[in-house]
């Protein structure tokens, strides 16, 4: 397939998947499961109209963030980290990474040099973190809070590679939701060498999570307050979109993803383009994410 077929495909497959999922976020303030449950099967009824089968999930809120603005979260063997995206004091502050049990409590705090951080990834003994503030890039920091290395998104200018809104480590690669470039880039580890980069045609994009050589992504129709937000999931070798999940109303505002054991979870950092903070009313909420 030509570069032009596949970014026009992308974009036909992912608007039209998303522009119906409107009118379901428009109903997240009303009362009642009957009435979240009609518009979700409708909204389920119009996506199937679409080239990719769209499905339905919600959410359940598991505990409360350490510090309520979590932007990123990815499984370690105790439980799960949890990236920071600014505390009351503002975004230019660096953010700190905790490690926390699956009841919340916190195991470790590491402090990090990211600044504004949106994604996050744990690989190698090491945090990923990815920060959309001066001076952005990826800070690779280890469990005492040192930074191993600052690298900026390839394919860009050396001391500014734009930002990113996820992280995603798998078998010594990195993949990042990269905003500059408009998709999900794979990068090694080791050499910092980029190797593919996925187009995506949805306005927002957010984290990431791997699930058996397909890449599942947080997006949205628009980076506006009636940003609708969905699950897109990719083939991992060939780009294609293979289905979205559009979150019902009521869900999360969803900005982190992770899985395990075929279970989703995510969380809502509190802050949304055109909202008020905490606006959301599972802002700082670890929640899981269900199929219906």
């Amino acid at each position: 397939m030509r570069k032009r077929e596949f970014i026009a495909g992308a974009l036909t497959l992912g608007l039209g998947a998303m522009v119906s999922a409107q009118t379901a976020a428009r109903a997240q303030d009303r009362s009642g499961d009957d009435m979240a449950r009609r518009d979700a099967e409708r909204l389920a009824r119009e996506t199937r109209r679409a080239d990719v089968p769209n499905r339905i999930v919600r959410t359940t809120d598991l505990f409360s963030s350490p510090e309520g603005y979590p932007n990123a979260i990815d499984i370690a063997p105790e439980g799960l980290w949890i990236a920071e995206q600014r505390t009351e004091e503002g975004i230019g502050i660096s953010n700190d990474a905790y490690l926390v049990d699956w009841t919340g409590k916190v195991l470790r705090k590491v402090p990090t040099a990211s600044r504004n951080t949106s994604g996050m990834a744990f690989g190698e003994g090491h945090l990923w973190m990815g920060a959309n503030a001066p001076p952005n890039g990826i800070f690779q920091t280890d469990m005492r809070g040192r930074t191993v290395r600052h690298r900026q998104i390839p394919l860009g200018p050396p001391t500014n590679g734009g930002g990113c809104h996820g992280v995603m480590y798998h078998e010594g690669k990195l993949y990042l939701a990269a905003l500059r470039l408009r998709g999900i880039l794979r990068v090694d580890v080791r050499s910092w060498q980029p190797e593919l980069l996925i187009a995506c045609a949805f306005p927002r994009m957010h984290d990431l999570a791997w699930d058996n050589g397909t890449i599942w992504m947080i997006v949205g129709d628009s980076n506006t307050d009636d940003s609708a937000p969905a699950l897109a999931r990719y083939d991992a070798a060939t780009g294609r979109l293979l289905e979205t999940a559009t979150f019902a109303p009521g869900s999360a505002d969803p900005h982190g993803l992770t899985i395990r054991n075929g279970v989703f979870y995510g969380c809502d950092a509190g802050i949304h383009p055109g909202w008020p903070h905490r606006h959301s009313r599972s802002s700082g909420a670890i929640f899981r994410i269900d199929f219906i």
